[in-house]
């Protein structure tokens, strides 16, 4: 890190700050120490969809349908997303670190995650004076080593600075006039009858929260949680977890 290399390298990032070509500049530099199959830069709101920088071109030139799906509604099961809204944390995060303890046993792991990130995750997350979350996301098929996580912590300073430098430019570009976009329809399981707590109640089961942990959070007991669970199956018609997710998934790409 100490070669004339690295110093070249950086100074080429600060001069393209301002250009298109930045965010796939920073991924290249980032390839050249850690692998990784997959990267996407994030905007997170609290109060609507995720707004993509830039992301990873796929190898046909098509258009990702998994990613339309997560976008449309199944970003608000991503433990990243949650974690960006409770803790406003700062720096570089694991998957390990935000996932709730039943996550993998998830309808939204298995027939979403799995399927697009493959194994494991990481992001440098920047949040915003306005509520929102900067996150460069890089997904890899195998887990990420001991040894390459040392290398993304030893480059997370440099990464966060040109993160926060680049903002400025993606809200100058935001704050150009553009013709007004329609608001976005509720996603997830709004308007599907149930009431607030049994909503909470829903999205954190599809997250991967135990009842155990869904009892903590809402500091409710667990067998008022099972109610819960019992009563909002009966308003939706069905009998199980990955029936619930499918709902959810139905009502997001209405």
């Amino acid at each position: 890190m100490q070669d004339i290399a690295w110093h070249r390298t950086v100074g080429r990032l600060i001069d393209q700050l301002d250009k298109p070509v930045f965010w796939p500049a920073l991924l290249g530099v980032l390839a050249d120490y850690v692998a990784f199959d997959s990267w996407v830069v994030l905007l997170f709101y609290p109060d609507r969809p995720p707004t993509v920088l830039a992301e990873q071109a796929m190898a046909d030139g098509g258009v990702d349908t998994l990613f339309q799906d997560y976008l449309q509604g199944l970003y608000r099961l991503d433990p990243f997303y949650v974690a960006s809204l409770e803790y406003r944390h700062a720096g570089l995060l694991r998957l390990d670190e935000v996932a709730p303890d039943r996550f993998p046993f998830t309808d939204y792991y298995q027939r979403y995650f799995r399927l697009n990130i493959v194994e494991d995750e990481v992001q440098f997350n920047l949040p915003g004076e306005d509520g929102s979350t900067l996150c460069l996301s890089l997904g890899a098929g195998q887990r990420f080593s001991p040894e390459q996580m040392a290398i993304l912590s030893l480059l997370q300073p440099w990464v966060l600075a040109l993160m926060r430098q680049r903002l400025h430019f993606e809200q100058l570009a935001a704050s150009k006039p553009a013709v007004a976009a329609p608001q976005a329809a509720p996603v997830g399981l709004e308007g599907q009858g149930l009431t607030l707590r049994e909503n909470e109640v829903a999205q954190l089961m599809l997250g991967g929260h135990s009842s155990k942990a869904i009892a903590q959070r809402l500091q409710i007991s667990v067998e008022t949680v099972r109610v819960h669970k019992k009563h909002l199956y009966s308003k939706l018609g069905i009998n199980s977890q990955s029936e619930l997710f499918s709902v959810f998934l139905r009502a997001s790409r209405a």
